[in-house]
């Protein structure tokens, strides 16, 4: 499973939020401009969050957008299934193998439970210890 650009991105967007979090309302041209990207893209991203009730928008001259609910209520799965859709490595309901069906199905339980049990708080108080695996796979 491979994110895309629309769940990294998403993220981006929800731990900026977090990070200011009861500091008001955070506008999406700061944050594109914090990590260089399009500011387009991202109010094409906001609005699945805002309608998933991940984010509020606040309207007027210093409005912007801020967390629906705390740092530590929103995990990152809620966020990537939002943006990318369900997880799912392939599309093993179609699977005739039983074992390789199996395989798939707990590669997917994983990276639910990785993503599910990470909250924005999580993601935003991470202090790297510079012990990162950095692992290549060539298949």
């Amino acid at each position: 499973m491979k994110i895309s650009t629309k769940g990294r991105y998403g993220l981006t967007i929800m731990m900026e939020l977090a990070n200011r979090n009861g500091e008001g309302p955070t506008s999406l041209r700061s944050i594109a401009q914090r990590h260089d990207l399009s500011e387009h893209y991202l109010e094409q991203l906001i609005a699945p969050l805002r309608n998933a009730g991940l984010v509020k928008s606040i309207r007027g001259a210093y409005g912007g957008y801020v967390l629906a609910k705390q740092p530590e209520e929103i995990s990152a799965g809620d966020v990537i299934r939002v943006l990318e859709g369900p997880i799912s490595p392939v599309e093993f309901a179609e699977e005739e193998d039983p074992a390789k069906r199996y395989l798939w199905l707990r590669i997917r339980d994983s990276i639910s439970a990785v993503l599910d049990s990470t909250s924005l708080q999580d993601l935003i108080s991470f202090e790297d210890d510079g012990r990162s695996d950095n692992y290549m796979f060539y298949i």
